[in-house]
């Protein structure tokens, strides 16, 4: 893992999370434990209505946070209710976090390779809806990481769980002063919380 992350990831203080926030952390920790005991693997699908934002973080995190804590097969995936794009200010927020980010194709929607060393395969991301071929179909949970999706979205075919683990959209600060630094604190908190989380898996 490349240092600038470990070093980022190292420093996180999942202290600082809230009682009534952990627990519903623990219901995503409850299930990669019991996926990785009944299936030998863990899929988690982060859900937004534009897979554009907090979804992308959350895929981006959770896949580093397998890494970190050297659980090879749990696999992080996004989606959303529609398609649009990844936002740009993503990728350079945790471009300056420490990950390489390589745009591979220039298109509307375009993709992104994403990584967080130099030996794994990168994180594939670009905006498609939840149920998009490359996404799982069965024995995974579904993450509805904002309330529009959680609301708008009741059924998610295929998902062994539905578990609702929201944050606020840095969609907010677009075009303030206050951009860049609303980013990186969404995305340090979805760090944070994803350190949590995989630090309680208890299953190899």
């Amino acid at each position: 893992m490349f240092s600038i992350i470990k070093n980022l990831i190292d420093h996180l203080d999942v202290e600082g999370i809230p009682l009534s926030r952990k627990r519903d952390l623990n219901n995503l920790t409850d299930y990669i434990n019991h996926s990785l005991a009944t299936y030998k693997k863990a899929q988690l699908n982060f859900i937004c209505t534009h897979n554009s934002r907090r979804s992308h973080l959350c895929q981006i995190w959770a896949q580093t946070m397998a890494n970190y804590y050297k659980l090879p097969n749990v696999t992080s995936f996004s989606g959303g209710t529609e398609t649009t794009a990844l936002f740009p200010k993503i990728a350079q927020t945790i471009e300056k976090q420490g990950f390489q980010v390589a745009i591979i194709d220039q298109s509307e929607n375009p993709l992104y390779a994403i990584q967080f060393d130099e030996e794994s395969d990168p994180i594939l991301c670009f905006s498609k809806v939840y149920d998009h071929y490359e996404n799982p179909k069965e024995n995974f949970a579904a993450i509805m990481t904002c309330d529009h999706a959680s609301e708008n979205c009741p059924v998610v075919l295929g998902a062994d769980q539905r578990i609702a683990i929201t944050y606020k959209d840095p969609k907010s600060s677009d075009g303030t002063p206050e951009q860049e630094q609303v980013y990186l604190e969404r995305s340090i908190q979805i760090a944070t919380e994803m350190k949590y989380v995989f630090s309680q898996i208890t299953t190899a």
